[in-house]
């Protein structure tokens, strides 16, 4: 290399890195970011469940590398939750590997919105009536990080449900997610009004559940997404139809999920994943619906 190329090299890094040395580490943050949240997409967006199962933790490896530079990056922290947790909830090999997913998933979730939305970093623990009187201060720009929590909470909650304590924590999702359904419910092709047509109908209404309510929500998610969103249909049947014990609308709605081209960018491993619960839960339906 002549004098002058390295003159000039050395000239652009003094530039970037001498005199502005954080513009600098900006741009690495950022191509970070994007590194991380394009295996992500990678990954939502590939139909082959024994590929994804078989290379996800290659990139779930890669992300913890990225964290160990970039520690407070909230859309690093939110593409790691949320690969933890579709890793663990769609490949867990037992109950305690899913929660070891969830705790790590809820983990990184509530670290990325406690450095957007502070009043989160104590979300868990303050009382549940000064939760409340928080929520309200969520904006539609926190809707990305809000949600991330929200989901991973939830999931964190179904792999300890066996523990009454994790179980109590439920009231506090479901009144955050009604919040980010407030603000945007088309977020995530319709998730906010799935999970909450899930918590509707996680009882019957002898127990305090809310069937007819929770019917509402799953129909709107399905709406929303233009039927493109699989999960919300297996849910409808799953939750409610099985709930209120009506076979037509069960069968019918799985079928549907079969039928479907799961092929929908940002949704297909998510869809993959309903196809197959869609045909277990065909396969199972004379047991339940006796």
């Amino acid at each position: 290399m002549s004098r002058v190329r390295v003159a000039v090299l050395r000239l652009a890094m003094a530039s970037c890195c001498g005199l502005a040395l954080a513009g600098c580490t900006n741009v690495v943050t950022g191509m970070t970011e994007t590194l991380a949240s394009d295996l992500t997409a990678a990954m939502l967006d590939n139909d082959d469940l024994e590929v994804v199962r078989n290379g996800a933790p290659a990139y779930l490896i890669m992300l913890d590398a990225l964290l160990r530079s970039n520690a407070n990056s909230p859309a690093l922290l939110q593409a790691a939750a949320n690969l933890n947790a579709a890793y663990g909830a769609a490949f867990a090999d037992d109950p305690e590997q899913a929660r070891t997913f969830a705790n790590k998933a809820l983990r990184l979730a509530s670290r990325a919105a406690c450095a957007e939305v502070p009043w989160t970093c104590t979300a868990r623990t303050v009382p549940f009536a000064e939760f409340e009187e928080r929520l309200p201060t969520l904006r539609e720009e926190h809707v990305p990080v809000a949600y991330t929590f929200a989901t991973t909470w939830a999931g964190w909650i179904q792999a300890h449900s066996e523990d009454w304590n994790a179980v109590a924590e439920l009231g506090r999702v479901k009144a955050l997610m009604a919040r980010i359904a407030e603000l945007d419910g088309s977020w995530e092709n319709g998730g906010p009004y799935m999970y909450l047509g899930v918590f509707e109908t996680l009882a019957p209404p002898a127990l305090g559940g809310r069937p007819e309510v929770g019917r509402g929500h799953f129909e709107r998610a399905i709406e929303v997404s233009e039927g493109r969103h699989l999960m919300a249909r297996v849910m409808f049947a799953s939750q409610y139809a099985r709930l209120v014990f009506d076979r037509e609308l069960h069968d019918r709605t799985l079928r549907e999920v079969l039928a479907a081209n799961p092929r929908v960018e940002g949704l297909t491993l998510s869809n993959r994943v309903a196809q197959e619960q869609a045909r277990e839960l065909l396969d199972s339906a004379d047991e339940h619906f006796f």
